[in-house]
């Protein structure tokens, strides 16, 4: 077997934009213009596409910024097609939930995870991906909680927990039902939560009565035996928190997925109450917020309803305008608005998508079919290079004030701690720079005064003043009011013996098994699945710029049985290709995985470009993409072409 010298990875540097540039045609480079010139350019070309616009809010920006970008999108551009990055991670969390509930939040808080009883991590690998949540987690275990892992791959998290149960890609839903199934002939089912809090559960007891343990065990790959003993712990434990991330989300089906998990805790009655609940776990500083403050395109601030007469009237009043009583477009739809022509100009503010989106290569051809295109960032992205201006915006987590909400949906103040480099602003200064000179004169002494906005039209916010978020360090939403605080968890209103007090029954979801849309067959054996890493984020845009002695660039993994068979070794680079494109990459080997399955990350597409073999599958409710189930082959490089 051949032998190959250990990969070098050199970090690729982003340069921090500091002046505005424009280009006078897309045929040539850009030029550093001033700010005059820059927001005019910008103002005539989004002026002209009222109709067919876009707004990319920023799920690492702050709150009072995606609220002010919202409401650019509704208000000076008559759109409600708004969205961010939440579409390619947790929509399909904020779907399941939301209707389930009426909420798109997490139904618990970080400490509650420190006294529960039984902890599981279903297709997270938390200890890498939420490492802050996966301390909690630990403190848990140290007080007692069992952790169960169900995931693909044996990972880190995994290490930590009693039991790994390590399903097949794309088969979460047949492991959730043969749990449910098992609860119900156990005689496990919280009959008394199940019959006052719930509906739609004869229906849900014949939809999985055919997912047996045995069936179960051939479809997944896990042990009946295995399968058997979560669904017991899971119902006997007194407190219980099920937590999941993009391993359950991501998915052409992820919106079901969620729901196949919360039909567990309704069946239990682990939700509602301090200690037990569902925990989706949000990878970014303020993708929560975002959502909550209306940056995507079926919910107002507050997670108000468009379709709600009332809702749209009070921001009408507030804002002086009449909101399009329709869902806009999200991230997904926009995209494929712009290759049908329907689409023409976006603004695109601290996203990525030409990296971060399923096969990447789509994307950026759309991309470059706008008429016009605005990136407002803190780097020259990839994305960024595509545009026809570019304003340097401010670091959202160091040099701007505000607040950002968590996955406990806490919101906490940020403030500044360094001042911006050259002449870059504030974002929430340069949309209303941009709505002044598209008819709209806004005016906002600080943050402050942005948050005071959004609480005046958020009931769930009213409570939360800055004072008030300094004093406590923070608070959970709803917070309706100045003078208290609600309980950490949500829902609380199922225990309820009043119907009048309890509220809507949460519904049990009746969802199907159906496989990923990008099968494996004899030229693509191979199920590619992807994630993070502990040592990057997202597109590696902010962290590839300094060293991490964790850090090794991207690889391709195989289990050491795939490796053998390839006759390839750790370090050697092979072709990676899938039904859309193909890529270069060395080869890692690693033990948690099993025969057939192989890992890749989308930190380093400067190097290896994963998301060119990642498949544009979306879940018809969410719109998020399948980036965790793609079929690929490996292929050895002849001896002449490899690259060391």
């Amino acid at each position: 077997m051949r032998k190959h010298e250990p990969r070098k990875h050199e970090p690729q540097t982003y340069t921090r934009l500091t002046h505005p540039l424009v280009r006078d045609s897309r045929d040539e480079p850009f030029r550093q213009a001033t700010w005059e010139e820059a927001l005019e350019r910008a103002a005539r070309g989004l002026a002209a596409a009222r109709g067919a616009f876009g707004m990319f809010s920023c799920a690492r920006a702050t709150n009072e910024m995606n609220y002010v970008a919202q409401k650019f999108a509704r208000v000076v551009m008559g759109t409600n097609n708004v969205d961010s990055c939440n579409r390619t991670c947790h929509a399909p969390s904020v779907a399941g939930l939301s209707a389930a509930f009426g909420s798109g939040g997490g139904t618990s808080s970080y400490e509650e995870i420190e006294h529960t009883d039984v902890i599981v991590m279903w297709g997270s690998n938390a200890r890498f991906a939420h490492p802050i949540f996966f301390q909690h987690a630990l403190k848990g275990i140290r007080n007692g909680a069992r952790m169960y892992a169900v995931d693909p791959r044996r990972t880190s998290t995994a290490e930590w927990a009693e039991s790994w149960l390590g399903l097949n890609v794309g088969t979460d839903i047949p492991m959730a039902h043969a749990i449910g199934r098992e609860i119900i002939h156990a005689g496990l089912v919280n009959e008394a939560f199940v019959g006052r809090a719930t509906s739609g559960f004869e229906e849900y007891q014949q939809l999985v009565e055919s997912w047996t343990l045995s069936l179960a065990q051939k479809v997944t790959g896990v042990p009946a035996a295995a399968i058997r003993e979560l669904a017991h712990a899971y119902a006997r434990a007194e407190r219980a928190q099920l937590c999941w991330t993009l391993g359950i989300t991501e998915h052409h089906n992820g919106t079901d997925n969620v729901r196949a998990l919360i039909n567990l805790s309704l069946l239990t009655g682990h939700v509602g109450r301090y200690g037990s609940g569902l925990q989706p776990l949000r990878g970014q500083n303020n993708v929560q917020g975002g959502g909550d403050m209306g940056a995507i395109p079926n919910r107002l601030p507050g997670f108000q309803d468009i379709l709600d007469p009332q809702a749209r009237l009070r921001f009408e009043s507030a804002w002086d305008t009449v909101i399009e009583p329709h869902y806009g477009l999200n991230l997904t739809e926009m995209f494929e608005a712009m290759e049908e022509g329907a689409l023409k100009a976006v603004y695109c503010i601290g996203e990525n998508p030409a990296q971060s989106e399923a096969d990447s290569e789509q994307a950026v051809r759309r991309l470059r079919a706008l008429d016009f295109f605005v990136v407002q960032d803190i780097f020259l992205t990839k994305t960024a290079q595509l545009a026809d201006v570019v304003l340097p915006a401010t670091v959202g987590w160091a040099e701007t004030d505000g607040t950002t909400t968590n996955s406990e949906r806490r919101v906490q103040r940020v403030r500044r701690a360094v001042t911006p480099p050259g002449e870059a602003r504030e974002d929430i200064d340069i949309l209303c720079d941009l709505a002044g000179r598209l008819g709209h004169q806004w005016k906002y002494a600080d943050s402050e005064a942005v948050w005071n906005e959004l609480r005046s039209v958020s009931p769930d916010h009213y409570g939360m003043t800055y004072a008030r978020l300094e004093e406590h360090q923070g608070i959970q939403w709803p917070c309706p009011s100045t003078d208290g605080l609600e309980p950490t968890y949500l829902h609380g209103r199922l225990w309820e013996s009043d119907p009048g007090r309890r509220g809507p029954r949460a519904p049990f979801g009746l969802v199907q098994h159906d496989p990923p849309v990008d099968l494996t067959d004899e030229e693509y054996p191979i199920r590619l699945t992807t994630g993070r890493r502990l040592d990057s984020y997202n597109t590696g845009v902010q962290s590839g710029s300094f060293a991490s002695p964790l850090r090794r660039g991207e690889y391709v993994e195989l289990c050491p049985e795939d490796a053998e068979r390839y006759g390839v070794a750790v370090g050697e680079e092979v072709r990676v290709s899938s039904r859309r494109g193909s890529v270069v990459a060395p080869v890692w080997v690693d033990i948690g995985l099993r025969p057939g399955l192989a890992f890749m990350t989308m930190h380093f597409p400067d190097e290896v470009d994963t998301n060119q073999l990642t498949i544009e599958a979306n879940c018809p409710i969410a719109g998020t993409a399948e980036f965790k189930a793609s079929a690929i082959r490996i292929e050895r490089l002849p001896v002449a072409t490899i690259v060391r």
